[in-house]
């Protein structure tokens, strides 16, 4: 298989210095960023430096060179180096796409800062899904944020929204097609021949048949049903505070959280280090740490690569079931 593409996050935070860290990972892959600034993070001052995304040396830290625009400062993020940013998730994506990588890791970005020079997505998970909507894809289609970890795997039915927006944008089609993405994901990513699929409630005790909110009735159970008729074992809605403790866990392979917060606390509270954020329903694989960029420990050489560590791991054996079936 290729190597993985890792791209380099805000070199301001703490991803440089954490995928340096991970130069003895088993899993092999090149960095996209300023091979200075991942010297100053800690990295090797001599790195194989790429001429183009297929020049890999297998036994060396290999840098395909993305230049910041002037030299960051620990903790303190610059609209000034969006543009290198922005261009070494593209360029990872771009990789992926023309057979160069088997997947891409990005590392943490800030969301302010990027919005600051222009950028218009919410997220990673939303720009890698639009750089990647031309490209041929035979399956359901994302992008889907999933988090998973060893103990746990949660999809979430809406993303990056505010609170008050969730409801609006949670529809009976939007929630079907989520669960078919997560639901090939599974069998296609992680091996999971027959996926049990959990569907969140949105309100208390997933409703209270109706007296505590009618969305259960009138948009998630529909969907439910639909997913059923068409071979998807998925469940209706059910109460969200009793969905997580071991044993329920053990009746079901993915949780579908209607809302971000909803989902991405029980993960990590379980394995807040193991975490791991994974973008389903796309041609490429994508996976990154489940942490942010970590502004007020970068440079500080106290931040943890598990994190970092895992998400390599995932791409790789993302991509090697990809490659079984190809």
């Amino acid at each position: 298989m290729k190597p993985l593409a890792v791209s380099m996050g805000d070199p301001a935070g703490i991803g440089l210095e954490l995928i340096a860290r991970c130069a003895d990972a088993p899993e092999p892959f090149f960095l996209i960023g300023d091979p200075d600034a991942l010297a100053r993070a800690g990295g090797p001052r001599t790195p194989h430096l790429m001429a183009n995304a297929a020049d890999f040396k297998g036994s060396a830290f290999n840098v395909l060179p993305e230049m910041l625009a002037h030299s960051e400062t620990p903790g303190a993020p610059s609209a000034k180096n969006a543009g290198a940013v922005e261009a070494a998730i593209r360029r990872g994506v771009e990789a992926c796409l023309a057979g160069d990588a088997s997947g891409l890791v990005t590392m943490p970005i800030a969301k302010a800062t990027l919005y600051e020079a222009g950028f218009k997505f919410p997220g990673h998970t939303e720009y890698v899904g639009a750089l990647t909507e031309s490209a041929p894809w035979p399956h359901a289609r994302g992008p889907v944020m999933l988090l998973a970890h060893d103990h746990l795997k949660v999809a979430l039915a809406t993303i990056h929204l505010p609170l008050a927006d969730v409801k609006p944008a949670l529809t009976t089609q939007s929630i079907v097609q989520t669960c078919r993405v997560v639901a090939q994901a599974l069998q296609r990513d992680y091996g999971i021949a027959a996926p049990r699929l959990a569907l969140c409630g949105l309100n208390p005790h997933a409703g209270e048949s109706g007296k505590l909110g009618r969305e259960e009735i009138e948009i998630i159970n529909p969907a439910a049903a639909q997913l059923r008729a068409e071979g998807v074992d998925a469940s209706d809605a059910r109460p969200a505070d009793t969905l997580f403790h071991a044993e329920a866990r053990a009746g079901y392979d993915a949780a579908i959280a209607m809302y971000h917060d909803q989902g991405l606390i029980p993960v990590k509270t379980l394995d807040f280090w193991g975490g791991v954020n994974v973008t389903l329903g796309l041609p490429i694989v994508r996976t990154s740490p489940d942490h942010g960029a970590g502004f007020d420990i970068a440079g500080k050489g106290v931040a943890r690569a598990d994190s970092v560590r895992a998400a390599l791991k995932m791409a790789w054996a993302m991509a090697g079931r990809r490659a079984q079936h190809a």
